[in-house]
């Protein structure tokens, strides 16, 4: 019971490193946001989008009416606003998740626990697992779609290759925590029960919140999709 429970927890910390929250649309196109422009690149063709709503579809200028640039325009900026907030989102539940678990811990281990230093090298872990996917570089944001899958198996299994360790220092540390009748199979159980409670409450208090992240995520992922193939049949023709 006790590695379920610890595993529920740290998985939902880490939910959002890779999750997909069930969306139907999944990305098939590589982002690259910079501040001179947006390129979007995939099968179906590479198209670039400036602020004002010039365009090149596969590397030839695109003579766009008024329509077309303000879908453009429509476009970018939504590329600019929603990568971001996915991003920031996604990055600020992982601390929350690692601050609320790291808070448990030091409340029924001990500060000085070796669970806290395992929680934080798996949480360092998950974050470059994200750069991945969302990789901040040379002033720039880009999104690589093809690397989603593989960060979600990769980091699967850094939660399970962290999990061994985790349960083993916590049993170790509940197991030489003393009961007032000093019985240590007494003071194993109750540490024990208060352990799987506490993280039991923190998971409950955050779960909502990360299936509405996930809809939301899903949300915009849906109407960057819509947008991105008016475009497209308007520039391939």
């Amino acid at each position: 019971m006790l590695r379920e429970v610890i595993a529920v927890g740290v998985l939902l910390a880490t939910t959002p490193a890779w999750a997909d929250y069930q969306c139907p649309v999944k990305p098939q196109d590589d982002v690259a946001v910079t501040a001179q422009q947006v390129a979007v690149s995939g099968s179906n063709g590479n198209l670039t989008i400036s602020p004002q709503g010039e365009m090149t579809f596969n590397g030839k200028p695109v003579q766009a009416d008024q329509a077309l640039r303000q879908q453009a325009v429509a476009y970018q900026a939504a590329l600019r606003s929603d990568l971001p907030w996915i991003d920031q989102g996604a990055r600020q539940r992982l601390e929350t998740s690692r601050s609320a678990l790291d808070k448990v811990i030091v409340e029924k281990l001990g500060s000085d626990s070796h669970v806290r230093t395992r929680l934080a090298t798996l949480d360092s872990g998950l974050k470059t697992q994200m750069d991945r996917v969302i990789e901040h570089r040379d002033g720039g944001l880009y999104f690589h779609h093809a690397a989603i899958d593989q960060v979600r198996a990769d980091g699967e299994k850094l939660v399970q290759n962290a999990m061994g360790g985790i349960l083993q220092d916590s049993l170790n540390e509940l197991g030489s925590s003393k009961s007032s009748g000093d019985n240590p199979l007494q003071a194993l159980m109750g540490n024990l029960g208060g352990l799987q409670q506490s993280i039991r409450s923190e998971v409950s208090k955050q779960e909502k919140d990360f299936q509405a992240f996930g809809q939301q995520v899903c949300g915009k992922v849906g109407a960057l999709e819509q947008q991105r193939k008016a475009i497209w049949q308007q520039v391939s023709q």
